[in-house]
């Protein structure tokens, strides 16, 4: 099954390209291009976790869309620019240049075939800056273009809750929240009995510098963690994973559906 997570009515590939020139209100149909990454995850996660996390959160939340509002996922995009990744042994990574060329000119045949809303579903926290990039170069070319950068986890949702402090401060790769997303959705790919609890080492003390915050410094996984996690991986559950997938697709259903109605800002000056 091509389609995976995604209800097959709401995979754009299995369209004919007729269906597609005669789709109505085509203007305001969502067309959703999941980002994920091929990269490390610590020793009990496969590198696939943020594509995986991309198709799962979208499938689950087109499962939950009114019929009436109209979106499509396209296929992942399964490689991203995971260079801080780098040493770890499966990481796959594309340069920053070579991953924003891949989206602008995937956007450019969307907009081509006369889609005017797009979203750029990104689950890995090292690229969000080239999703930015690329939406707003698209929309300055194309005025009428709705390019939406969008993080995965950046929806509303009730993870944080369900996270410890410092989880929720240092648990950035591979700790709870992932670990136990997986769980939820694939199971038999998560190796808990190699799960580790490691938050990153090193870090510069009564400083205002951190990893990633407003006064970030550039770093590389291998520098921080000698497994590639950073969090803790051993407190994860499926049932909570449950129901973080939950909450994060609620959170992408109200998302879905206020891009369906948005209406590009113009000034009346």
């Amino acid at each position: 099954m091509m389609h995976g997570f995604i209800p097959p009515q709401r995979y754009f590939p299995y369209l004919t390209w007729k269906e597609i020139e005669q789709m109505p209100n085509k203007e305001n149909v969502v067309i959703i291009q999941p980002i994920g990454a091929i990269e490390q995850h610590g020793y009990h996660l496969p590198v696939a976790v943020d594509s995986a996390i991309s198709l799962g959160v979208l499938g689950k939340a087109l499962s939950g869309l009114d019929e009436d509002i109209s979106a499509y996922a396209l296929p992942c995009l399964y490689y991203g620019k995971s260079n801080e990744h780098a040493g770890f042994p499966g990481t796959i990574s594309l340069t920053a240049t070579t991953l924003l060329n891949v989206v602008r000119e995937m956007a450019i045949s969307v907009y081509n075939a006369g889609f005017r809303k797009l979203v750029l579903m990104n689950s890995h926290g090292g690229q969000p800056q080239i999703m930015e990039i690329a939406a707003r170069d698209l929309h300055q070319e194309h005025p009428d273009f709705s390019v939406f950068p969008l993080f995965t986890w950046r929806v509303p949702h009730i993870v944080g809750e369900m996270l410890a402090p410092k989880e929720q401060e240092y648990g950035i790769h591979a700790g709870d929240a992932e670990t136990s997303i997986m769980l939820s959705l694939l199971p038999e790919q998560v190796k808990m009995e190699q799960a580790v609890k490691e938050y990153p080492q090193g870090l510069p003390e009564d400083s205002l510098l951190d990893m990633e915050g407003k006064l970030p410094f550039a770093w590389l996984t291998k520098e921080l963690s000698k497994s590639g996690v950073m969090g803790d991986a051993t407190v994860a559950s499926q049932e909570k994973g449950d129901r973080i997938l939950q909450s994060v697709a609620d959170g992408w259903v109200r998302v879905i559906k206020d891009i369906y109605k948005f209406k590009q800002p113009r000034s009346k000056g």
